[in-house]
């Protein structure tokens, strides 16, 4: 069998096998050699990027390094300036991995990693995915995702993809006729592994309800789901379950990282602890105890064309108390820093509460099919959702009363019925967006 895959990712300068290897030497690490080498690797990035990056010493202010904790939180608003002067000594824009982050925080900026921390990254990846018996090199996945709509772009794409043996569904359109589309292809097609956008899987799992068709019955080969970029909310995972008749795993991670988390084959949000050190900070940016809610700061520990050092990624979450420091567990991903609802009466409430009660009450008759909240000022939200038909006044009544309980009473709502709901540019939904 040809090895497509590790021979692409080796012919664009990036050395695969030697990552593997280190990989493979990181995770066999006793608790004890784990912890020496996690001090060791922590150390030594800063004193490299002290050395070798001016943006970071002058965000550390020093060249010699503080203790650890004393170490300046570095944020997404730090990081938009240009990448040129944000690059250590030693790279240039020629010889380094270059990507672009989605923006879903709404602070989209370029990033660099070097050619050995991005080869790390996709043998972590491997590993993860090998879990549940998929190889990269011959398995072949079914990928809900966005694809640029320039040609040259959407070519170069489609090219990756045959490469990377995998078949994309654009997530732009997803209407019944597109669905019954993507339905035919499973019909055709032996797809290993479905990869994607949770929002649009899950559309697609509702589409699937409808018809009354569990998918490995049509595709057999199919042998798990791997769903990121969006929250997983317990309900849709118990319906991707049921209509898709395999496991459904959760991911979570940011492209100027790595996977962050990813759920093992027992179920647990484990961290990825080989490449990236995770911490959870209070609002002074002190360490918080394992269980306590907290931003989420990260990290890159090989990463030297660029410093994400203390990164706060801008989600809140929770490590499990049973996590340890070779495993950490996430226990709970509560969302964006920014996806905050601020109410008249000075309560903060996550966006994602809205979207909980909301959700409960529209799912049961299945009729409304996805929808978005905006916040528009203190006393006034927007739910903007797609249905087979509108919304009645008992349902929209039921919704206030549901959100003066788990809120607060006398907020203002509109609901307005669309055809299609806007997404990022990368076909990405954003559940909730405060305005304020």
């Amino acid at each position: 069998m040809i090895r497509l895959f590790d021979i692409t990712l080796r012919l664009n300068g990036f050395p695969i096998k030697k990552a593997k290897a280190e990989l493979y030497q990181i995770v066999n690490l006793s608790e004890d050699e784990y912890a020496v080498f996690l001090q060791n690797k922590k150390k030594e990035i800063v004193d490299f990027h002290l050395k070798n990056n001016s943006f970071y010493q002058e965000l550390v202010r020093s060249t010699i390094a503080p203790k650890w904790e004393d170490l300046p939180i570095l944020n997404k608003q730090n990081l938009q300036k240009p990448l040129e002067e944000r690059l250590s000594k030693g790279y240039s824009l020629k010889d380094v991995y270059l990507n672009k982050t989605s923006g879903s925080s709404g602070t989209p900026f370029i990033f660099a990693k070097d050619k050995y921390s991005h080869a790390l990254t996709w043998a972590s990846n491997i590993m993860r995915f090998g879990w549940f018996e998929i190889n990269f090199n011959h398995s072949y996945q079914a990928r809900f995702y966005g694809i640029p709509m320039d040609f040259i772009g959407y070519q170069k794409e489609r090219f990756k993809d045959f490469l990377t043996h995998r078949f994309r569904f654009p997530v732009f359109d997803l209407s019944d006729e597109i669905l019954e589309k993507f339905l035919h292809k499973f019909k055709s097609k032996k797809f290993d592994y479905i990869n994607g956008y949770t929002s649009s899987i899950v559309l697609f799992a509702k589409y699937l309800e409808q018809k009354n068709i569990v998918l490995n019955k049509i595709c057999p080969s199919l042998k798990a789901c791997f769903v990121t970029s969006e929250m997983l909310f317990e309900s849709d995972k118990k319906l991707l379950e049921k209509q898709f008749g395999i496991p459904i795993i959760n991911e979570y991670g940011a492209s100027e990282l790595d996977l962050i988390a990813f759920e093992n084959p027992q179920g647990e949000w484990q961290i990825n602890a080989e490449t990236l050190f995770v911490e959870i900070l209070d609002e002074n940016n002190k360490v918080l105890p394992y269980g306590k809610e907290g931003r989420i700061v990260i990290t890159s520990l090989f990463n030297k064309a660029n410093p994400f050092i203390r990164y706060d990624i801008g989600d809140i979450g929770i490590l499990d108390e049973k996590s340890t420091l070779q495993k950490p567990i996430l226990k709970k991903l509560i969302g964006r820093t920014n996806d905050v609802a601020i109410l008249p009466s000075g309560k903060k409430s996550p966006g994602l509460t809205f979207y909980y009660v909301t959700k409960s009450i529209i799912e049961d008759d299945g009729n409304v099919k996805e929808f978005i909240i905006r916040q528009t000022q203190l006393h006034t939200f927007e739910i903007e959702y797609v249905s087979e038909t509108a919304l009645v006044s008992d349902q929209i009544q039921k919704i206030e009363e549901a959100i003066a309980l788990y809120l607060e009473p006398n907020l203002n709502f509109t609901f307005t019925r669309k055809t299609v709901l806007e997404r990022t540019n990368r076909g990405k939904l954003k559940q909730f967006k405060s305005h304020l």
